[in-house]
């Protein structure tokens, strides 16, 4: 028997705020039930993916033990950043030089990476 991934769970003091942060930047699609003052918002990538944004009291104090690292499609690096940014990401470490990546924080300070487009 083997286990099957069901979705990637991360911790939020507004789950539904964050899913449509996150729907805003990886394109990620709300599933049923996303709305405000949810405790559970789920979200599903194009790939099959599925993300739930879970209510928590407390807020984050450490560095993530796991991240997303997301390629750019059809936009540069460069592009995707600054797009980050523009929706209220922070650098958190830039290691672009040939084929690297950039380490940002989404608004509640989750760390995830935007990789080159190689």
């Amino acid at each position: 028997m083997a286990l099957t991934l069901a979705h990637t769970t991360i911790d939020s003091k507004d789950p539904y705020t964050q899913a449509q942060w996150w729907c805003e930047l990886a394109g990620f699609t709300p599933k049923e039930g996303v709305r405000p003052g949810s405790d559970e918002c789920y979200v599903a990538g194009s790939a099959g993916c599925t993300v739930l944004f879970i209510l928590v009291p407390d807020g984050k104090t450490v560095k993530n033990r796991m991240h997303f690292c997301m390629r750019p499609e059809g936009r540069t690096q460069e592009e995707e950043v600054q797009r980050a940014i523009a929706l209220g990401a922070t650098v958190i470490a830039d290691f672009r030089k040939p084929d690297g990546w950039v380490v940002l924080a989404d608004p509640e300070g989750n760390e995830f990476c935007i990789l080159s487009g190689k």
